[in-house]
Formats: C-alpha cells, structure tokens, sequence
C-alpha cells in the first residue's frame, strides 16, 4: 500500500511539472505572439514612412546608376581622346582633331539658301551650304569616287572622322567593294547621278535618269535608297529639283569650302569657317592633286581644329 501511494504522489507530482512547464511554454508563447503583434502593429499604424524609405531607397539607387554611368561615360570619352591622340600622331596631324558634340534631339530647320532659290522652290528640296546650328562644327562632304585609296579608308576609321559621300556610278562601278567597306563603317553613300552630266543642259526626263538611275544603282548595290542629292559641279534649276524629288530626294546639300592638298577655298568673303559649314573634297589623288587623299585630310583637320571647330555626322543634322 505504501508502495501504491507512493507511486500516486510520483505520478501527482509528474503532472504538476508538466502543467507547470506547460504554462510557462503558453506565456512565452502569447509574449512572442504579443510583441509580433506590437511589431505589426507599429509597421501599419504609419505605412508612410515605410513609402517614404522604399523611394529614398529607389532614389539612391538611381543616384548610384546616374553616377556610375557618368563615370562609365567619363571614362569612355578619356578613351576615346587617347585613341584619337594616338592616331593622330601615327597620321601626322599636328594636333588632335577636336570632339563634336552629341548629336541635336530636335534637329534644325532647313531651307534654302537666300539667291539659290528656283520657282515653286517651297515645294522642292532645300538647297543649301550651312546647316543652321549654334554647334561649333563642320560637315565632310567627299564626291565623285575615282581614287579608291585604301591608306585614306583606315585613316577616317582610326581618327573616328565622320563624313558622308556623294557618287557618281561611272567612277564607283568598277570597285563596289571599296564603297562597301565605307559603308560598314557608318558613312552614307548619298546620289551624284549615274554619269556626272550637267544638269541644266539635260531635259527634265535626262535629268530624272540620271538621278532616279543613281537612287536604283545605290540601292541595289549598298541596299539603301538615299535620300540627299548633289548636283555635278553645284549646278541646278528647276528640272533638276523637280525630278529629284520625285525620286525620293529629300534635301540638296552644296558646300560653303572645298578643301585640297594644299588650300582651302571659300565661298564666303570672310574666308573662314561658319557652325554648320559644309565643307566639299573629293576622292582623287596625285593624278589630279599635288597629294594624295591622307594629304588632303591633314590639311583639312589642321584648319578645322586650328579655328576650333569638330567634324560632324552631317545626317545627324538633317
């Protein structure tokens, strides 16, 4: 009998304990309900500072992104300006050709020239020798196609010298490739009619051959329809426009500088360079010039950045 009591008290006992450590698990687990609750609590009483802090937050990850690409660009500019300094010297420029400017968002009106007009000139394309910009650059234009020197292609490309082309089939036809290798590398091969004719001597339907005639050789070797236009030797009338335009010619640009070899010649009385000037050469060397092509662009950029101007994308302008 002692021995059965004595196991009821155990047992007794065992189960006060449990309930015991039963209550106190219970409390600790209403105070970790209640302080869970006090925190939620807390977060929804004032969801506007949790807002605010999630845009301060996003703010000064924009910041870091807007540094980082500053500084990435910054970078990239100081690199570029070193390649340049670098080829520079290798095509013995005297000194760096300056960097243009980034490109305009809103492009520039153009129209044409006071004196250059022709009747019913406002539903024609413009005519015109500067772009109209407080940008202080320059545009390289380079016509006809006859010398095809390679020396002058890897030049453009390592001094990253931007310009566009206007051919004549007659010279270009015998090495597309040539043209093609300029193309790839960014620059636009714009109309100068098949054959180099005079224009205002030829009929309206002359005219439009010559000029429609180009647009399809165009396209079909270098697979884009251009949209400028240079008349041979700048001259023009009405026929001429007329029948640009109507084989998708949107602009006529002439030039206000032909540069060579050994000068530089002007339009303007002033005899210097205008924001906006466009600036004619051509593809010719020794036969023709007391230089080669690489002559001729070392005289360019040694007047150019002389004044303080850049070379332009001349279609980044139109």
């Amino acid at each position: 009998m002692q021995l059965v009591r004595q196991k009821e008290h155990q047992t007794q006992q065992g189960h006060r304990i449990a309930a015991a450590a039963r209550g106190r698990l219970g409390m600790a687990a209403m105070a970790a309900l209640l302080v869970a609750g006090l925190a939620t609590g807390c977060g929804s009483a004032d969801p506007g500072k949790a807002d605010k802090a999630a845009k301060a937050k996003a703010a000064a990850g924009a910041e870091a992104g807007a540094a980082g690409a500053r500084a990435n660009s910054a970078a990239q500019l100081k690199a570029a300006q070193q390649a340049r300094a670098v080829a520079s010297k290798k095509w013995g420029l005297a000194k760096p050709p300056l960097m243009a400017p980034a490109a305009p968002k809103t492009k520039p009106e153009i129209t044409t020239r006071d004196g250059f007009e022709v009747e019913d000139q406002e539903n024609l394309p413009p005519v015109f020798t500067t772009v109209p910009t407080e940008d202080k650059v320059v545009f390289l234009t380079i016509d006809d196609g006859a010398e095809k020197d390679p020396e002058f292609l890897k030049m453009m490309q390592e001094l990253k010298l931007p310009y566009t082309a206007f051919l004549s089939d007659y010279l270009v036809r015998d090495n597309y490739p040539y043209f093609k290798q300029m193309q790839a590398a960014g620059v636009t091969l714009n109309n100068h009619t098949l054959n180099h004719r005079y224009m205002p001597a030829l009929s309206y339907e002359k005219q439009r051959q010559e000029i429609c005639g180009q647009q399809d050789t165009i396209q079909k070797q270098f697979g884009k329809r251009p949209t400028l236009f240079r008349p041979p030797y700048g001259n023009y009338n009405e026929d001429t426009l007329r029948a640009a335009k109507s084989c998708g010619i949107k602009a006529v640009p002439l030039w206000n500088e032909e540069a060579f070899p050994n000068r530089m010649d002007w339009r303007e009385w002033d005899k210097d360079l205008h924001p906006g000037d466009i600036i004619l050469t051509h593809f010719r060397g020794k036969e023709d010039w007391k230089g080669s092509m690489t002559d001729m662009i070392r005289h360019v950029m040694k007047t150019v950045t002389a004044k303080g101007y850049a070379v332009a994308r001349l279609e980044d302008y139109l």
